[in-house]
């Protein structure tokens, strides 16, 4: 290790495989030989030590975690049948890892499986009733599709086409299908899937009747007091969330459905009685911040079920090194109980990760949507974490709070501001001199064909609303122009929150690099580093020496070099001096 730490890997290789020549069951040999080989790029060979280091020991926590980070980097060309459990630990490990980080090594793994690929092609070439039944029981034995189904939504228009076939057929031949335990199995993880994905799928005529039918013939099973087969409950959870419908509190003792109950019945009624709770700074007057408030409050981004989580949190100074971050102000070492301020939590996987990240830290969490905080603190509540407070709150209103944090987050948050810089400013008061800021804007360059896109829905009158979102979406999906083509690569295309956020966004500001150089300079903040490692290696790759990390114009270079570089972002670290 101590070679390792000296960046000599090929040495630290050979003491590794000394150590498990000696020792043949020496798991911590085999995860962190698997870390030099990671680094070294060899990440096929990576990945096979990380499988030796869990096979040794199943609770290894720390091979789970390199695995899962060298997964998210890698596409199958060739099944490996032992990582189908791997996969499945890493989904059902609740903080390990956000499934949205695998899901490509997921899919290309699924669809390199010659058994998943023909049934998946079976149920979408063929007609046949009998041939569709028997092939949904067959793909409901897919252990790993079953649970990528419940823990995120799946990205990939094979997919949507398939599960969008598969509903339908439920739907307008439900009174002949003959529910199996296992039938019923695929139907809940199908209707999870539906409800993480908020509804994206498109829906026919000829469904909406059939829906309206079904729903006409459950309420008046319930409103006479008859049984109502789990079946029929789990289809229309396909297509709405069960706590939508009235009856919803008369189903009771359905333990074959337990787990549909709770994601779409025990939870939203939670995050009722949570939203009571939060605390509001001021009632939300500006005009933008009305509009945007409105947004997510019907849309809430992102829904989400599993959260990647450090395995310890660390002092300032430690994840200062770690990001390799360039520090103007010492002092800021010497903080060792930060206060922390996110401004524009979301549903929380920020606040959280953030609350988790930093070693005695407290965290103010605001945002403008009420039911967004709700869930991030149902979210923080199942994670016994308790070092959040959460506030409904507009940025512009934060003198209010009259504190000083001496880190602040703000992530894809002052771009929908009426003026970004309005925001800034009151967010650089609110900062301690000395203190670190995490900033998220929106690149002009990246978002070049959303920009595309968001021009041709106005000029189409195309509104927000939920079926006139679909119907665009399906243009896209069916259309081959080239722009389209970009909005369908992209993760947020895939539910209907992250679809608004990405295309009909009520307010939306655009920037480049040397825009943020000026803007830096205005507000007395100094560059401290980009923080996406993958960017940063790609970036490494053309500007070799260590100062370039931190020259905001060989970033613009490197950005133009490279148009889709910052496609989710510019997230930077920069900080207040004095």
């Amino acid at each position: 290790r101590i070679y390792n730490d000296l960046g000599k890997l090929n040495k630290s290789i050979k003491f590794y495989e000394k150590a498990i020549s000696i020792k043949k069951d020496y798991y911590i040999a085999y995860n962190n030989l698997g870390k030099v080989l990671f680094d070294l790029g060899r990440k096929d060979q990576s990945i096979k030590m990380y499988l030796s280091a869990i096979s040794i020991n199943p609770n290894y926590h720390f091979a789970y975690y390199n695995i899962g980070f060298a997964l998210s980097e890698t596409i199958f060309k060739k099944h490996n049948p032992l990582l189908n459990n791997i996969f499945i630990t890493l989904l059902d490990k609740k903080t390990l890892i956000r499934p949205t980080d695998i899901f490509a090594s997921i899919n290309s793994h699924l669809k390199i499986d010659v058994n998943t690929k023909n049934i998946i092609n079976k149920i979408l070439s063929e007609d046949s009733n009998a041939s569709i039944e028997k092939n949904i029981i067959k793909l409901s034995n897919n252990l790993l599709l079953m649970k990528l189904m419940k823990v995120c939504e799946l990205p990939d228009t094979e997919f949507e086409n398939l599960l969008t076939k598969i509903r339908s057929y439920i739907l307008l031949n439900i009174s002949e299908i003959k529910f199996t335990s296992h039938f019923l199995l695929f139907q809940i993880a199908l209707s999870i899937q539906c409800f993480i994905n908020e509804y994206i799928y498109n829906i026919s005529e000829n469904e909406t009747k059939a829906l309206k039918n079904l729903e006409n013939i459950v309420f008046d099973k319930f409103e006479r007091g008859l049984h109502v087969d789990s079946a029929l409950l789990v289809c229309l959870a396909s297509y709405k969330p069960l706590y939508n419908y009235p009856w919803v509190n008369l189903i009771n003792n359905k333990k074959d459905i337990k787990d549909l109950i709770k994601i779409q019945i025990l939870e939203p009624k939670n995050e009722n009685i949570l939203s009571s709770k939060i605390p509001t700074l001021k009632k939300i007057n500006d005009k933008i911040s009305s509009k945007v408030k409105k947004q997510y409050e019907e849309n809430p981004y992102p829904r989400w079920i599993n959260i990647g989580l450090p395995i310890s949190p660390l002092t300032i100074s430690d994840f200062i090194e770690t990001l390799n971050l360039k520090i103007y102000e010492k002092k800021i070492h010497d903080c060792h109980k930060p206060n922390i301020l996110i401004a524009g939590c979301g549903t929380g996987q920020h606040s959280i990760t953030t609350s988790q990240t930093f070693q005695n830290s407290k965290v103010i969490a605001i945002d403008l949507s009420l039911r967004s905080l709700s869930y991030a603190k149902r979210k923080t509540d199942e994670f016994n974490i308790n070092n959040i407070e959460y506030i409904q709150a507009d940025i512009l209103d934060l003198p209010l709070l009259n504190k000083k944090f001496d880190i602040i987050e703000s992530v894809g948050v002052i771009h929908h501001m009426d003026d970004p810089m309005n925001g800034l400013k009151v967010l650089v008061d609110c900062l301690k001199p000395g203190g670190l800021m995490n900033i998220g804007l929106y690149s002009e360059l990246a978002r070049k064909n959303i920009t595309i896109t968001r021009n041709e829905i106005f000029e189409l009158g195309i509104s927000n609303s939920e079926n006139e979102m679909r119907s665009f979406r399906k243009r896209i999906i069916n259309s081959k122009i080239n722009h389209h083509n970009y909005i369908k690569e992209n993760y947020d295309f895939y539910t209907l929150s992250a679809l608004r956020d990405l295309l009909f966004n009520v307010q939306e500001h655009h920037f480049n690099i040397p825009q943020i150089q000026e803007i830096l300079k205005n507000y007395n903040l100094k560059f401290c580093g980009f923080q996406n490692q993958k960017i940063i290696k790609n970036f490494k790759a053309d500007f070799s020496d260590k100062d370039s990390l931190y020259d905001l114009s060989k970033w613009n270079i490197f950005e133009m070099n490279n148009p889709a570089a910052f496609i989710n972002m510019y997230q930077f670290w920069c900080q207040k001096v004095i």
